[in-house]
């Protein structure tokens, strides 16, 4: 099987690992890709946008299947266009991306399937907007209606700050705060047959503590030893199957990876929000315990026959990731900062620890400077890289993960220290 990842961040990366251990995958192809999937991918440059380019570049390399990692090209329908060209294409059609790429859409799809979620108001005037802040109160939770890279959302006391997100986002979604922890539930569906992923968390603060601004996630841990045995039949059940049902009824079927934002409060499970891709960096944990070969997942459920999918194995392991992200994350990064210490990750932590690349690019080899000479990783982004690893419990996953990301070396860099810490220590006393 040839594949074309498209995408360039570390759950691009975490996909392009998985695929690339794949004994089914013969060629693994992603574009643009970044310096670290260059290292287990041939890396092509397209317009991920362009759903024309991105065919045309799938047909060039004769893919039998295309995966498309980010939120931006699937609600830009690039997966409508791949599957246009006769390629088998991993990922919503436009339309059922609005999932994602609309709160308000969401909520409506929610509504008519019975879905449990928060209570909300879509608003766009600034007298709607003071109506519903004034009507749930605080803590008040507002939501840029559209795709806002994972920092779209406010969750504040301050009445003002709430007031002026919501102003600044045009058309937004308001709604009651969900108390409890939150929860990350992925599964791969064919718009019929839905097959769930293993539960993770993830840290969308900035700092310890859960303190800072929102991110698009600075880690992630999974499993979740304080969760319900039943909790994925529950979602599944009440959540996942009535939203795949409900779009199937409305002529657009999803087909691709439907991700459930969940809060687990006191009166049951909610959903937060939808995406309708691989979340990041839950994906880079949640594919680590993952035993079954992915390629044959994903093509069945591009096929639509997922139902012919044995059920999925998984690592008894516990998986950790610590986002290193750059100087003013999540304001306007610094970016071309050399990055250290990668191959010492690699000769001292593999393969329990392992490091995934988001935001890098390699510098240009200086001409006549020989074989070493340029060639060297930077960073490009803001969230930089995902230092990964696995362990009998969560405790030695943390270890092994804090003991690599110590050996990398990023001027102006930061991480949380905090990442699924809580749960190894509760998991540990319990």
């Amino acid at each position: 099987m040839k594949v074309l990842v498209i995408g360039g961040g570390a759950r691009e990366h975490a996909l392009c690992r998985s695929l690339s251990l794949d004994p089914d995958v013969t060629a693994l192809h992603c574009a643009p890709g970044n310096a670290g999937i260059g290292e287990v991918a041939e890396l092509h440059t397209v317009d991920a946008l362009d759903g024309a380019a991105v065919a045309g570049l799938a047909t060039r390399l004769q893919a039998d299947l295309v995966v498309i990692g980010p939120e931006a090209p699937l609600v830009a329908g690039v997966a409508d266009a791949v599957r246009a060209a006769g390629i088998p294409c991993f990922g919503p059609s436009g339309e059922a991306a609005r999932l994602e790429g609309s709160k308000a859409f969401a909520k409506e799809v929610m509504a008519a399937a019975g879905v449990p979620t928060a209570r909300s108001y879509v608003c766009t005037t600034p007298q709607e907007i003071d109506e519903a802040l004034d009507a749930f109160g605080p803590p008040y939770v507002v939501k840029d209606d559209g795709l806002a890279a994972g920092k779209g959302v406010v969750v504040t006391d301050d009445l003002d700050a709430a007031r002026a997100h919501a102003l600044a986002c045009g058309r937004v979604v308001i709604e009651e705060y969900l108390d409890g922890p939150e929860v990350s539930l992925f599964a791969v569906t064919d718009g019929t047959t839905v097959l769930p992923l293993q539960p993770a968390q993830d840290f969308k603060r900035a700092l310890d503590g859960d303190e800072g601004p929102n991110t698009g996630g600075m880690g992630a841990y999974s499993p979740l030893p304080w969760a319900d045995a039943s909790l994925v039949d529950d979602v599944m059940e009440t959540v996942l199957q009535p939203t795949v049902d409900e779009l199937r009824r409305r002529g657009t079927p999803f087909t691709g990876l439907l991700y459930a934002g969940l809060a687990i409060t006191s009166r049951g499970v909610r959903v937060i929000e939808f995406n309708a891709r691989f979340g990041d960096p839950e994906t880079q944990v949640v594919l680590a315990r993952l035993k079954t070969p992915l390629a044959s997942v994903l093509l069945n459920a591009a096929n639509g026959t997922l139902d012919a999918e044995p059920p999925l194995n998984w690592r008894d392991d516990a998986a950790v990731t610590v986002v290193i992200a750059s100087h003013n994350y999540p304001g306007t990064p610094r970016t071309g900062d050399p990055i250290e210490g990668l191959d010492e990750v690699a000769e001292k932590d593999a393969p329990h620890a392992y490091v995934l690349h988001a935001g890098t690019k390699r510098s240009e080899r200086r001409p006549g400077g020989g074989g070493d000479a340029g060639g060297e990783v930077l960073s490009a982004g803001g969230r930089v890289l995902s230092v990964t690893a696995t362990g009998e419990d969560l405790a030695q996953a943390r270890e092994r993960a804090y003991q690599a990301v110590a050996r990398i070396r990023l001027d102006g860099s930061q991480h949380r220290t905090d990442i699924a810490r809580k749960a190894a220590e509760n998991a540990t006393q319990g």
